[in-house]
């Protein structure tokens, strides 16, 4: 089954869950492009790369503050695991369902 499709994710940030919409298109090469888009707004996922069913990724998130965001999950079915680390302030823990 394919990675690529649409994800309802939740993410446990320092502050309070974050729900998200995650957008993954696999561009056919080992690489995906997409979005991440909530309640704070939308990044781009960039430098996308796919390993079987895991991916990793970076975001650069512009509010409430500037970050880069490296995130990193495993699809299983419809099932999206993984976390996103935010530096200083560590790893979050992220999961979703394929919509």
């Amino acid at each position: 089954m394919s990675v690529a499709g649409t994800y309802e994710c939740v993410t446990r940030t320092p502050m309070g869950d974050q729900k998200s919409t995650v957008t993954i298109i696999d561009n056919g090469d080992g690489t995906f492009s997409g979005t991440n888009a909530g309640a704070m707004g939308s990044m781009n996922l960039d430098n996308g790369r796919i390993d079987g069913n895991s991916l990793s990724w970076t975001m650069n998130m512009v509010v409430p503050m500037p970050m880069k965001l490296e995130g990193s999950a495993t699809i299983d079915g419809d099932t999206l695991t993984g976390s996103v680390n935010a530096g200083a302030f560590g790893n979050m823990a992220m999961s979703g369902t394929r919509v």
